[in-house]
């Protein structure tokens, strides 16, 4: 009896000192739980709330001593900026960017809420937004809190740019910012935008981004019986064009798996739907050939691309109007910035902000992977479109690629070297003499 007695004593005791320590946990002020409470914003499309971030960060910049400004472009879509001003604040700034928004979690296919920001015993922080990209717009603050609180002084003067709707294409967060008045006034001379995460011991680095064309193809023919044989029937005529496309996707996947180029450097092309034949409240109409049929194709082209060579392949390849075919494409940004050069940063000695950055980052004991192109887009492109070289950059390493996946997650480990690698970073690039103007 006495045994048992100790026993329950003993769990009572274990409880409160659990309770005591989840209690004190639940109260600190660090890095990490600073991005758990940015973590669990819900910030999805099609609703996002930006107005709880960015009460948030305002607070988080007033608290390091930073200068604050909301602009607001397109009502209800708020860009928040950031700015530490350097000591010669007269030559070229530095941009650190992210974004507000992130993209739709289906809730009941993750182990722990998406927007419960849990931490595992293991230091696994699970979220939506943890790597895409919450991260660094929680780690450039850090970074700046560090250096702030060391006495360091920057030169050139540092801004920070919160933006919404890059998940849906940026239009109307850094598109219009971009080509603002107020964007022109940050003499901005480079700027670092997100990255991606690498399974590998190193960080990946963009210098550019795929430009994305929407394609829809449409075909018009005679309709009639399903058992007749016609010439350029429409979807006979649809077919032979997705014959043609197919085969232009295998050559360039083929360069790709033959290791010629990277999947990023090609030009992919997706087929995303098929629309014809003749429909009744039963179904399809078997024995109707349809007068019109369509599909869609998602292309997504790398910046060396030659759009005028691609535009002459749609129109004289691959929807004829030989063959009753029609065409629209919707070209989601640009391949040529606005000189007529591919959107591209150098990453080489031409561009002196290329080997500040690697230097800056190596200090930290830290590796670069070789440059890449990203597969994908993000607002980079929109300031590259400017002349202005961007990198874009999310210091994550040996951590599993989930961005718009279930059970997005950022171990604390690595999230706290992302602090430490952008301290270097961000002092070595606001310290740089060597460029008065814009380099690309």
């Amino acid at each position: 009896m006495a045994l048992s007695h100790l026993l329950l004593y003993t769990l009572f005791i274990f409880s409160i000192i659990i309770s005591i320590q989840s209690s004190s946990s639940s109260s600190e002020d660090t890095p990490i739980t600073r991005f758990q409470q940015y973590l669990r914003f819900i910030t999805t499309h099609p609703n996002p709330n930006y107005t709880a971030p960015i009460s948030f960060l305002l607070n988080q910049a007033q608290t390091i001593g930073l200068t604050t400004r909301t602009i607001e472009i397109v009502s209800n879509k708020p860009i928040l900026l950031l700015t530490w001003l350097g000591s010669n604040p007269n030559i070229p700034s530095i941009l650190f960017n992210s974004h507000l928004d992130s993209v739709p979690a289906e809730s009941d296919k993750w182990i722990h809420p998406p927007f419960s920001a849990h931490r595992t015993i293991n230091g696994n922080i699970y979220a939506r937004g943890a790597q895409d990209d919450k991260c660094i717009g929680v780690q450039y603050l850090e970074a700046i809190r560090n250096l702030k609180s060391r006495g360091f002084v920057p030169l050139r003067t540092i801004h920070i740019s919160y933006v919404p709707e890059e998940e849906i294409g940026g239009f109307d967060g850094m598109m219009k910012f971009a080509d603002s008045s107020e964007f022109r006034d940050l003499n901005l001379g480079f700027a670092m935008d997100e990255g991606q995460a690498n399974p590998g011991d190193e960080f990946r680095v963009f210098y550019a981004d795929r430009t994305p064309w929407e394609l829809v193809i449409k075909a018009k023919g005679a309709p009639g019986h399903g058992a007749k044989l016609y010439d350029n029937s429409a979807m006979e005529n649809l077919m032979k064009s997705v014959e043609l496309i197919s085969k232009f996707r295998e050559t360039q996947f083929d360069f790709v798996k033959a290791g010629r180029f990277a999947n990023s450097e090609v030009i992919s092309v997706n087929p995303v739907y098929l629309k014809g034949g003749t429909v009744t409240s039963s179904g399809f109409v078997m024995n109707m050939q349809p007068s019109e049929a369509e599909a869609g194709y998602d292309l997504r082209l790398p910046p060396m691309t030659d759009p005028d060579v691609m535009r002459k392949r749609i129109d004289e390849e691959w929807a004829p109007s030989i063959r009753n075919m029609t065409y629209t494409v919707k070209e989601k940004g640009m391949l040529r910035d606005h000189l007529g050069r591919p959107l591209m940063t150098p990453t080489n000695d031409s561009n002196p902000w290329w080997s500040i950055f690697k230097q800056a980052v190596e200090a930290t004991g830290a590796k670069l992977a070789k440059p890449e192109i990203l597969a994908s887009t993000t607002d980079s492109r929109f300031i590259r479109n400017l002349g202005i070289p961007v990198l874009g950059f999310s210091p994550m390493s040996n951590t599993p690629i989930l961005l718009h996946d279930h059970n997005e997650f950022l171990e604390d480990t690595v999230f706290m070297k992302g602090i430490e690698v952008y301290e270097s970073v961000i002092s070595a690039l606001s310290s740089f003499e060597g460029v008065s103007g814009q380099v690309i």
